[in-house]
């Protein structure tokens, strides 16, 4: 695995092994958001599920989801 520099804690870390989901979105985190950035991620979003009540098999629950993620890591929703 290699080390790089995390466009959201600005450490150089590692780069997660392969893209976390199988998105747009998932590719952009792998190319830049290290593993540290990533686990704290997952916290949060267990927390989220957790607020929200989400089924993520409904697809307003996984949109709410992405949304989150994607501010999470890059701020405001960037479409």
């Amino acid at each position: 695995m290699s080390q790089f520099t995390c466009t959201r804690c600005n450490h150089t870390e590692e780069r997660l092994p392969a893209p976390p989901l199988r998105s747009d979105l998932g590719a952009r985190i792998y190319d830049t958001i290290c593993r540290s950035c990533w686990q704290e991620w997952l916290k949060e979003q267990t927390a989220i599920i957790n607020h929200y009540g989400l089924n993520l098999l409904d697809a307003t629950a996984k949109h709410l989801l992405a949304e989150k993620t994607e501010e999470f890591f890059f701020g405001e929703q960037s479409e």
